[in-house]
């Protein structure tokens, strides 16, 4: 069956896989699923909810789904206990899927008309369009949705139009909120919302996300294990592991963070693979696999107490991430950034 795109294509979109404004299936997160469920049904879902997880689980596809589980179900005392899977043949999923819907709206990072891609972050210009969707007649008195994907890539002026927002929300109306790292938000943001942690998902379900998408899966049982070992149960990491060379990137930059001296040539060689024009993926992921790294160790150091070493590496994680937003918005010299990257995680993680 040959895919065929309905939504509107994101600056992280992947060739051949739904966006999860289209996807009918959402693989695991039964239990925060149901919990949402039984809030609507109850008159207790939350007016804001932030999702938070690593990236790729599938928090903005649940997103998705609970808006169609709204939209489908005005009346929730006659709401089902749990999502009914949406149909996409259905008025309501085409409209969803293509940004048509008048009662759902998807904040996400807008195109760059100078450079013909995507800026790096939200901003405040698209903030501003909560309070004209806010004003407009709910469809069919239906809830408004209202969804942020990911509130990580807020400027701090998009950030403060969104908690005013926040402060007041209209009747009938729900925030979801998208993060992959909660530090990241404004705490008046994270306290005017429920958080709903979601966790990366099984291996077993991993692979299932990956057969839906109908990628090549084919390898060898231990190719399988190293793919769900790096993966950390995120099928998008999974996606760009298999598909763009991303478990020679990984293997490199673990191998790179965690020797006693950094190998230069080799971190020259990563560099020259990640860096050139027509390696936009690689570069992506290269940025993405390092803070994978730092928040696994920061997080392993907290549990073993050892407080010291959590807080550098969180410092590190703070700084790669803004130089890595500095790159992408000032078009710096991505070997450059790749080298300094490279020599600071090595750094980081010998402290």
């Amino acid at each position: 069956m040959i895919f065929e795109r309905r939504a509107p294509e994101q600056f992280d979109s992947i060739e051949g896989v739904p966006e999860p404004s289209e996807n009918p299936r959402l693989v695991g997160h039964a239990e925060v699923a149901a919990m949402l469920a039984s809030a609507y049904r109850v008159g207790k879902l939350p007016h804001a909810i932030l999702l938070a997880g690593p990236s790729g689980i599938g928090k903005a596809t649940l997103a998705f789904h609970l808006a169609h589980h709204l939209l489908r179900h005005p009346s929730s005392a006659q709401a089902p206990s749990e999502f009914s899977p949406p149909d996409p043949a259905s008025s309501l999923s085409r409209q969803i899927a293509s940004g048509a819907h008048p009662s759902v709206l998807h904040l996400t990072r807008p195109a760059n008309d100078k450079t013909k891609g995507y800026k790096s972050v939200i901003t405040v210009d698209e903030v501003r369009r909560v309070s004209r969707f806010l004003s407009m007649t709910s469809h069919d008195n239906s809830y408004r949705v209202v969804i942020v994907d990911t509130a990580d890539d807020l400027n701090t002026n998009a950030a403060n139009a969104l908690l005013k927002n926040l402060e007041e929300p209209p009747s009938r109306t729900i925030f979801l909120l998208i993060t992959h790292s909660i530090g990241r938000l404004l705490p008046t943001i994270r306290s005017r919302c429920q958080t709903v942690l979601m966790q990366p998902l099984s291996a077993a379900d991993m692979f299932a996300v990956l057969e839906g998408f109908n990628l090549s899966l084919t390898g060898t049982a231990d190719k399988r294990a190293a793919l769900a070992a790096h993966a950390g149960g995120s099928p998008r990491n999974a996606i760009h592991l298999t598909q763009y060379g991303g478990l020679e990137i990984a293997s490199a930059i673990e191998a790179l963070a965690y020797a006693p001296a950094i190998d230069i040539a080799q971190a020259h060689r990563l560099a020259d693979a990640v860096a050139a024009r027509d390696q936009q993926a690689q570069f992506q992921f290269f940025n993405r696999h390092v803070l994978d790294i730092v928040t696994l160790a920061a997080s392993e150091a907290a549990r073993a107490s050892n407080l010291a070493r959590a807080g550098r590496l969180s410092a590190f994680w703070q700084r790669a991430t803004e130089t890595m937003r500095e790159a992408e918005t000032y078009n710096l010299d991505k070997k450059q950034h790749v080298l300094g990257t490279l020599h600071s995680l090595h750094a980081a993680m010998r402290g």
